[in-house]
């Protein structure tokens, strides 16, 4: 098992060695005014968000970046549907030519091995495949754990998750994908029985390195994922949630350079060593910021100070936003009169 081990590592430092130009180049030149949405999880109600489109795009709103999981109708594995109306192709394609229509880049996500469970509910794939559970038989209703995770080292949860990746992919006519991967705790964890003891950087860099093998390698995608597991909690003081304590951070050593990382900062800080961090490292960078204005603000100005073509611009969060309350949403509309100011460079060079 050591010596198999031994060999994954050799793997996954080749694949970091990897030339950012054998992957795929941004395809958006202009800076990133990116929103994430989360909750549009029915036809409905992306019908009613493309009704707000043309006002997003207005306060200037380029990117969304729709987080959709299971709640989509599968065909290859309907079991893995999440709720009783799940958006459909037909409705995918429809929502996706209006983003289109007001030139917003339409970015699907799919929460890629954590968050694979929310208070007592764990999501379709673990509750149809119990096998795939890194924790299998561990924390009953979900008590004690923050998110259940898929096991990296079980084949066979690619092969399910591949297909349904591809689905979505297909309906929305995606030409990049954000795969989630932040708030990973259960890596090496003494419950889990495939990757007790193991490596927390080597486990995370490969599952990494597989789904940006189909995304990126198969599929000619883009690759979007948060960086919050790849930012050392030891060397900056961020705490556990916006940086790793568990080792996972040596996974950045591992990974492809032309993976997008999406570096959430919520809180108002003197400064966000993540940001210059990820930039020298080689990534291409698209900061987080959430529901403080002062913080959206903060993040903001500190991440122009690193501007060239590796920032991309910002990312606005919406986590517990109501919908129709979206366009007025304070960080959103006063982070985005701040990226107009035209007196400091706010994105990649040269736009």
């Amino acid at each position: 098992m050591v010596r198999f081990f031994s060999v994954v590592l050799f793997l996954l430092i080749g694949a970091a060695w990897t030339p950012v130009d054998a992957g795929v180049e941004s395809k958006r030149t202009k800076p990133w005014r990116a929103l994430h949405l989360l909750d549009y999880s029915s036809d409905s109600e992306l019908d009613a968000l493309g009704q707000n489109l043309e006002n997003l795009s207005k306060l200037g709103v380029n990117v969304i970046i729709l987080e959709v999981d299971y709640n989509f109708a599968f065909k290859s594995y309907p079991k893995l549907r999440r709720g009783t109306n799940p958006i459909t192709h037909n409705g995918a394609r429809r929502f996706a030519a209006l983003c289109k229509k007001f030139d917003i880049r339409l970015i699907p996500e799919f929460q890629s091995l954590g968050h694979q469970s929310w208070k007592e509910e764990t999501f379709p794939l673990l509750t149809v495949y119990p096998a795939f559970d890194i924790t299998p038989g561990a924390f009953p209703n979900n008590q004690g754990i923050y998110c259940r995770e898929w096991d990296p080292l079980n084949p066979d949860v690619l092969r399910v998750v591949f297909k349904l990746m591809d689905e979505i992919i297909d309906a929305f006519r995606a030409d990049a994908f954000h795969v989630g991967m932040d708030e990973i705790f259960l890596l090496g964890s003494e419950l889990s029985p495939s990757t007790k003891g193991k490596d927390a950087g080597v486990l995370f860099a490969k599952a990494v390195n597989d789904i940006y093998a189909h995304l990126v390698r198969k599929r000619h995608l883009e690759m979007l994922m948060w960086g919050d597991r790849l930012i050392d909690g030891k060397k900056y003081d961020l705490g556990e949630w916006e940086a790793s304590m568990n080792g996972t951070a040596a996974a950045i050593h591992l990974i492809p350079k032309d993976i997008i990382v999406c570096p959430w900062h919520y809180e108002l800080r003197e400064n966000y060593p993540s940001i210059p961090m990820f930039i020298e490292k080689g990534f291409r960078v698209l900061p987080a910021g959430w529901n403080k204005v002062d913080a959206t603000k903060a993040l903001i100005d500190y991440s122009r100070q690193h501007a060239g073509q590796n920032l991309l611009g910002h990312l606005f969060t919406t986590w517990g936003v109501k919908k129709e309350a979206l366009v007025d949403f304070p960080p959103l509309v006063e982070g985005l009169k701040l990226l107009q100011d035209k007196r400091r460079p706010s994105g990649p060079v040269g736009t």
